[in-house]
């Protein structure tokens, strides 16, 4: 585990092998009033022991997309830079190593990790939906066991169809623990410009994919991650049929955002749209600068960077 938690904590208990296991999440510790915003959207690139969460290959290829300078925060760095902007973060990894061979960084050490933070970090984790019945009792385990809050998933990366009945068992599991789903949706900068993308396939991305899953799933909530180009039609639809779907804005300048997003947003989707930065890839003072310019009414701007998650993530 990365260290202890603050001492005398009721929510942590004493876990093999040294660390600590996160009996109880603690909800309690974040003052949602006095957070600026809610960045639903960020990812843990690094451990403390030098793991990477991307192979170099797909490392340079996402940098050289989103034309930013490398950088893999770890946890308490990403608790840091968001503390500095009075703001809560949602974070997480994506555990692909059934696809791309590269070891998934730890769920346990992650939430260990964010518990150290709970002022500021939301720990989100990620199961392979390749591992079957045991990705099932881990989902568990990480919600009751170590204070995770909700999964995120990357069909196009962990290389499934999100409405295959095989990922069924996973999300009928995290409907009966309450919490959310992220899924990435849309483009992604990961193989980008690689040959044949490195057999990443971007329709499992489609997020008419997760209208099954909605349908299916009515208590599950899904949070359908970024613009979801060239699909922005269909993620607005499925957005505003399921009342259990939500959109999250991360991976784009809103200065990008495609008009049609945009007006959902500020009309019948002003209360189904969040904030996400993509953090470390798009840094989220970068992401506010632009929606600043964005014409987003006055009465819908606090719901996108705060109120709607708060409501989404059952905060």
């Amino acid at each position: 585990m990365l260290g202890d938690p603050t001492p005398g904590e009721p929510w942590a208990r004493p876990g093999v092998a040294g660390g600590y296991v996160v009996a109880v999440p603690p909800r309690s510790r974040i003052d949602l009033d006095a957070l600026a915003a809610i960045d639903v959207h960020v990812h843990v690139q690094a451990d403390l022991h030098g793991h990477l969460a991307l192979d170099d290959e797909l490392a340079a290829a996402a940098a050289k997309y989103f034309k930013g300078d490398p950088y893999d925060p770890t946890v308490p760095q990403i608790a840091a830079d968001y503390r500095a902007l009075n703001m809560a973060a949602v974070i997480f990894t994506v555990d692909a190593e059934a696809a791309t061979g590269q070891a998934a960084l730890s769920n346990e050490e992650i939430a260990a990790a964010a518990a150290e933070h709970p002022d500021v970090l939301i720990p989100f984790g990620s199961i392979d939906p390749h591992r079957g019945v045991a990705g099932v009792r881990a989902a568990r385990r990480l919600v009751e066991d170590h204070g995770v809050r909700g999964f995120k998933f990357h069909p196009s990366l962990q290389d499934f169809v999100p409405h295959d009945r095989a990922a069924y068992p996973l999300y009928e599991q995290l409907q009966d623990l309450g919490v959310p789903a992220l899924f990435h949706t849309g483009q992604t900068g990961i193989g980008s410009g690689l040959p044949g993308g490195r057999g990443i396939k971007l329709r499992y991305s489609d997020p008419m994919l997760l209208d099954d899953v909605a349908a299916d799933f009515p208590d599950l909530t899904i949070i359908m991650a970024h613009p979801s180009v060239p699909w922005q039609d269909s993620a607005i639809a499925v957005a505003q049929h399921k009342a259990n779907v939500y959109i999250d804005l991360s991976g784009w300048s809103p200065k990008y955002f495609p008009p049609q997003l945009v007006h959902a947003a500020n009309t019948l989707l002003k209360e189904k749209v969040l904030f996400g930065s993509d953090y470390p890839l798009i840094r989220p003072e970068r992401w506010i600068r632009d929606f600043e310019a964005l014409e987003i009414r006055d009465e819908v701007r606090p719901l996108i960077m705060k109120q709607n998650a708060v409501r989404a993530l059952g905060l």
